[in-house]
């Protein structure tokens, strides 16, 4: 077994019909842009019925159609928001809480201790998050998974992983292993996948490989190290 494998994550997707929402941190092979992606599926109609959209830089989630809205509360939340010289992107609510927090002086885990998985059981779905932190024409990053430390939800268990910008290198966690019921949670730590040069080519992989009937939307923002100019795509199945 080699640890340092980097794996294309076409072949990590391909043929799972559901690993639920997902988050990519990683650097182009030529060393000079930072990407970050965070893409969503679903298996509900109220899950289904979403979009993304972008306000001022920031990525927010917002129905599709207004009328046959549910229940908000989990699948309405800024996706991907600027704080400082960071950026944060997650499936929850809790990107306000990283972001509040580190405006409050708190690190991204301190800023997560106030938080848990999601309430909805059986699966009670991890919270996945990431911030990408820039400094001097380059960025480092983390990565953290909050997920049920038993089958009944008694408790949470929280994983933070750091990781230095690699050119060529980025890391893939999402939150479920695959579908089922209850849901699956993502084991492990961050999977180490195969980044591009090229933004479209990498954004036409990833859409291109999650689950037709299940995949939503997807984000990816490439940010040039050395201008800060960003360089987005924005692909939403419901138009």
């Amino acid at each position: 077994m080699n640890v340092y494998e980097i794996k294309e994550i076409d072949k990590l997707i391909c043929g799972n019909s559901y690993v639920g929402r997902g988050i990519v941190i990683g650097k182009t092979p030529d060393g000079k842009k930072a990407c970050t992606a965070y893409f969503i599926m679903g298996r509900s109609a109220n899950s289904r019925n979403r979009v993304f959209e972008e306000r001022n830089g920031d990525v927010y989630t917002k129905a599709f159609d207004e009328s046959k809205v549910e229940d908000p509360s989990l699948i309405i939340y800024a996706a991907i928001r600027r704080v400082y010289n960071r950026l944060v992107v997650t499936n929850g609510d809790q990107t306000d809480t990283i972001c509040e927090g580190i405006k409050n002086g708190k690190s991204f885990s301190e800023s997560l201790n106030s938080r848990e998985f999601e309430p909805d059981s059986p699966n009670f779905t991890p919270r996945i998050s990431g911030i990408l932190s820039f400094y001097n024409s380059n960025f480092n990053y983390e990565m953290s998974i909050l997920k049920s430390a038993d089958e009944g939800g008694t408790a949470c268990s929280r994983y933070t992983f750091s990781y230095p910008s690699i050119a060529g290198l980025g890391h893939f966690i999402h939150t479920y292993e695959c579908d089922g019921n209850p849901l699956p949670t993502f084991l492990g730590e961050p999977e180490r996948v195969k980044m591009y040069d090229d933004i479209d080519e990498f954004t036409n992989i990833l859409w291109n490989s999650l689950d037709a009937q299940n995949k939503i939307s997807l984000y990816v923002r490439y940010t040039d190290l050395e201008t800060g100019k960003e360089e987005n795509r924005l692909i939403n199945k419901n138009n």
